[in-house]
């Protein structure tokens, strides 16, 4: 007989599956053209198990979502702390291409979201994404102009250089989708050279 500490895990890890799974057929068919049905087959579960985790999709949606607001809060909290600039961008870098290098579905979670950013669906979607989003980049950005001050990163717009750089994660993340052996190793150095200041006129 298993106790509450073993039947509470094994929640916690049908939920995790499930949420996965809902991720794959969201990042697969769209948020609107999936249903409950693929999401139990994607996960090998029975439709009664995924509702007894999530009453819907759209709950099913709303804790993805969660998920992804708070990801993006922490991160935005991360790059706000004291610290060296240069090494705070290299944590956050790292822990994003390393994530992505995963097998638990990051690349397709983020397929999934940006989904949300482009369709707003489910309605507001988009608006809640992009506070989260904004918070980080203003977090980001605020760390340029402090590498900016101490000399270690280049010069120019840090609004502008965020956006580039935010921009280059995602079609690392794009590229991911296309082919798991998408070459990622050392690629923390290769996107931080878009904001060091050696080497640039």
């Amino acid at each position: 007989m298993r106790t509450p500490e073993q039947n509470q895990a094994l929640r916690a890890a049908t939920r995790e599956s499930i949420e996965l799974a809902a991720v794959r057929a969201f990042a697969r068919h769209g948020y609107a053209a999936s249903n409950i049905r693929q999401i139990a087959e994607e996960a090998s579960l029975s439709i009664g198990s995924i509702y007894r985790h999530h009453a819907s999709k759209e709950a099913l949606f709303e804790a993805l979502l969660e998920r992804a607001l708070t990801g993006l809060a922490a991160a935005a909290g991360g790059l706000s702390r004291d610290g060296d600039p240069l090494a705070l961008a290299r944590g956050f870098t790292r822990a994003f291409l390393t994530d992505l290098a995963s097998d638990h579905g990051p690349a397709e979670f983020y397929r999934v979201i940006n989904q949300g950013f482009l369709t707003d669906t489910p309605p507001g979607t988009a608006a809640r994404l992009a506070v989260g989003q904004q918070a980080l980049w203003n977090a980001f950005a605020d760390l340029v102009r402090r590498g900016q001050a101490s000399g270690q990163f280049a010069a120019g717009d840090p609004v502008q250089l965020t956006a580039y750089y935010f921009a280059m994660l995602s079609g690392i993340a794009t590229l991911r989708l296309v082919s798991e052996k998408t070459p990622i190793d050392s690629g923390v150095d290769i996107a931080l050279r878009l904001l060091s200041a050696e080497g640039r006129p």
